[in-house]
């Protein structure tokens, strides 16, 4: 059982008999290898209030705490609003608006969500760097988890590539989709090793995407998506591949009067909590100017 009410210990009470603390790190609390022998040359593992070796016995009813140093961030920090759908000792939610970029690249340097985070957590005296557990594209909204510790970024990200994080999205694609119901399950790669843009191809990694209808208007179509996957693009690829590219993706479709961007939303995500284990529900709703076209 974990307990984590400070952003910097993680408490663990043992669970069984007879195994070390270097096992219940890595197999029960997922530490990499090198994660707990860094922790263990600190000094911040401790056995009972005392310090540990890897190698020391544990058994049931212990107490195992790992300490996390402060950090000094990498990011400049910048005050740019974020808005906090949710917030505890381990990760920070928010909901990211369209029209800025998540981390900083050589054309966006300073005016990011992690720049906007850093100024947050150096205002709440949260030194911690900003660890990204999902990226969203720049004209894409909705939900963005950040980790405050290693472990809890290890964790999250574990289950992202494992698939068992339920990721869902809201677009409104060009034309109306006659089936109510689908399952796109094709592969997407990069025909040019140095081109953004992806395509479905044979040599590509496997994708899958599922679809419901939700609104049929004139001439688009609202739909909630299921991601298996989480592929860079995925549903701009996939929706461009039946024929009904989301509204405004310029990369993937064409400009539209309507919206200045693709109108995708990340609306719900749902994950177990590596601290607590109890199944997260976070849901964002959906931003102005896609219920505006609604």
């Amino acid at each position: 059982m974990i307990n984590n009410n400070n952003d910097n210990i993680i408490n663990y009470t043992i669970q069984e008999n007879d195994r070390t603390v270097k096992k219940i790190m890595t197999e029960n609390l997922k530490f990499s290898k090198r994660l707990s022998k860094k922790l263990e040359l600190a000094g911040k593992i401790l056995l009972n209030e005392k310090p540990s070796k890897l190698n020391k016995s544990v058994f049931k009813g212990d107490v195992l705490s790992l300490e996390f140093n402060d950090e000094e961030d990498e990011y400049n920090a910048v005050n740019i609003p974020i808005e906090i759908i949710y917030e505890d000792s381990d990760m920070l939610i928010i909901n990211k608006p369209p029209y800025i970029v998540v981390h900083p690249t050589k054309s966006h340097q300073d005016n990011t969500i992690a720049n906007g985070v850093a100024y947050y957590f150096k205002q709440k005296g949260i030194r911690k760097k900003v660890r990204f557990v999902n990226r969203l594209d720049m004209n894409t909204s909705g939900i963005v988890i950040i980790a405050k510790n290693p472990y809890i970024h290890n964790e999250l990200a574990n289950q992202m590539k494992l698939n068992t994080v339920e990721k869902y999205y809201y677009a409104i694609v060009e034309g109306l989709i006659k089936e109510d119901k689908g399952t796109i399950n094709e592969p997407i790669g990069r025909l040019n090793a140095e081109d953004i843009i992806r395509v479905v191809d044979p040599s590509g990694k496997e994708c899958i995407t599922h679809y419901e209808v939700k609104g049929r208007f004139k001439d688009k179509t609202l739909v909630k998506l299921k991601l298996e996957t989480g592929r860079t693009h995925q549903i701009r690829v996939h929706m461009k591949h039946i024929g009904h590219p989301v509204l405004g993706d310029t990369l993937y479709g064409s400009e539209s009067k309507e919206i200045k961007r693709q109108s995708l939303h990340c609306y719900e995500m749902i994950f177990v909590h590596p601290t607590t284990g109890k199944n997260m529900t976070i849901k964002c709703e959906l931003p102005d100017d896609m219920r505006k076209l609604i």
